[in-house]
């Protein structure tokens, strides 16, 4: 089995740090997505969504999505770390914390910044090199609809350490990737005091202080 990522990239970075909070091993390729070697093959014909991170299971199957990786990882592994919940009513509030998170805020930001950034010119659409073009009403959309989130998180977080059941699930991963999304494309996550809070807190978390500068 083996997982191909990209250090720099947070869709990678969300796998690592589920692994490094569940301790489960898995060797791990890197693919450089700036030099293109995820559209080359073998890679391209593996992986027809030419995204990262994806994993190569040891009967050729290839499962790839971070969250889709992540569930396979945890319920074919024997850690005792379950990320996704221990019980129905976890699972659910995990899954409901994540999607709000990914819907509202982490994918919205993950093309706001394709649709702003310089770098991402070519590329707006992930997994393809074409000349569609930038389209700024797209980063406005995703700032508005994450400062809604962000408003909301805030509530939530004012008595809590974490997302669900007072302890450490892939939401809060996600919730941290949307939170350095907000910042990198322009929102001021301090003014959002509980969740900033929250934030900081698992920054200083071992598995995330890789993440200390924007990603």
């Amino acid at each position: 089995m083996k997982l191909y990522q990209y250090d720099a990239a947070p869709s990678s970075k969300r796998v690592e740090k589920f692994l490094k909070e569940t301790n489960i091993q898995v060797e791990i390729i890197q693919l450089n997505i700036m030099e293109g070697e995820h559209l080359r093959e073998p890679f391209k014909t593996m992986n027809p969504f030419n995204c990262i991170p994806f994993l190569e299971l040891d009967d050729g199957t290839v499962i790839s999505e971070s969250l889709a990786i992540c569930k396979y990882l945890e319920q074919t592994s024997n850690s005792e770390i379950k990320l996704f919940g221990e019980n129905a009513k976890e699972k659910a509030l995990i899954e409901m914390w994540n999607r709000r998170l990914e819907n509202d805020g982490y994918l919205p930001l993950f093309h706001g910044a394709r649709n702003k950034f310089e770098m991402f010119k070519g590329a707006v659409i992930p997994g393809t090199r074409t000349n569609f073009q930038q389209n700024l009403a797209v980063t406005n959309w995703a700032i508005e609809s994450a400062k809604t989130l962000l408003t909301r998180l805030d509530t939530h977080l004012q008595s809590l350490d974490f997302l669900v059941s007072n302890k450490l699930t892939v939401a809060d991963i996600t919730g941290f990737h949307t939170l350095r999304y907000a910042e990198r494309i322009g929102i001021d996550i301090k003014s959002y005091e509980s969740a900033f809070v929250w934030f900081c807190k698992l920054e200083q978390r071992p598995a995330f202080q890789e993440s200390a500068h924007l990603s």
